[in-house]
């Protein structure tokens, strides 16, 4: 698992034992058809295309629920952490998703006009429903499967000798998140989210009371995520 984890051990980590009581779907966002055809090449052009227009409207309500948890946060610590990863979501992530989508000949201003699609009004609501209706730890745990699912994809393809990247149309993508920018993203994300679970639930996680409404939320996440994913299969049905 990416991130400095404080001390912890990566069998105790809070987000450990979050993807280990959903690992069924946490196996299929990471292992999803999508990402598959990603790795080989095969996926169609006009899936990435549409993809990519609903990822940049995807990132645009991600930094609003990071400006949330700028305000969620009950410590400078952790407000700051919020604001270097609402920058680095604003200047970093969408700089990179924009070069990506120009080369595929989307524009800004295209992208901008183009309805959202079901699958990413439902996510990106939840995020942000569960940061309103809740405290800073509700927020960062239904953001976790995105930032965390992101980090572990992108550098699986990156790394894996098996996975031909020379002559592969999404060898930017898997170059961006699995690259060293987006790794100190998801890596500080991490440890962002390890230091609150500890501070507030203590170094027994999954004994707390808050345990099953926190792996619900994380759960639940990750489906939209699956259903993301889906969605980019399906062009013609968002």
């Amino acid at each position: 698992m990416p991130g400095n984890l404080d001390n912890n051990t990566a069998s105790d980590s809070f987000l450990t034992k979050l993807k280990a009581e959903s690992a069924p779907e946490w196996a299929a966002y990471l292992g999803h058809d999508f990402v598959r055809r990603l790795a080989d090449g095969s996926l169609p052009e006009v899936c990435f295309r549409h993809y990519l227009t609903q990822d940049y409207l995807f990132l645009i309500h991600f930094s609003r629920a990071y400006a949330l948890a700028v305000y969620k946060a009950d410590d400078l610590a952790d407000m700051r952490q919020a604001a270097e990863t609402l920058h680095a979501l604003l200047d970093t992530e969408m700089a990179l998703h924009l070069r990506t989508c120009a080369r595929w000949g989307l524009s800004e201003k295209d992208m901008a006009a183009i309805p959202e699609a079901d699958a990413n009004l439902a996510y990106t609501r939840f995020v942000l429903d569960s940061g309103m209706a809740g405290d800073l730890l509700d927020l960062l745990v239904a953001l976790a499967p995105c930032v965390l699912g992101y980090g572990e994809i992108g550098k699986h393809l990156l790394s894996d000798p098996a996975i031909p990247l020379e002559a592969n149309p999404y060898r930017d993508w898997i170059e961006a998140y699995g690259g060293p920018e987006y790794q100190e993203v998801a890596e500080a994300a991490a440890a962002q989210i390890e230091r609150v679970a500890r501070r507030r639930l203590g170094g027994e996680p999954d004994e707390a009371p808050r345990w099953a409404s926190l792996s619900r939320t994380f759960q639940t996440a990750t489906r939209l995520e699956i259903g993301f994913w889906d969605m980019g299969l399906t062009p013609t049905k968002s």
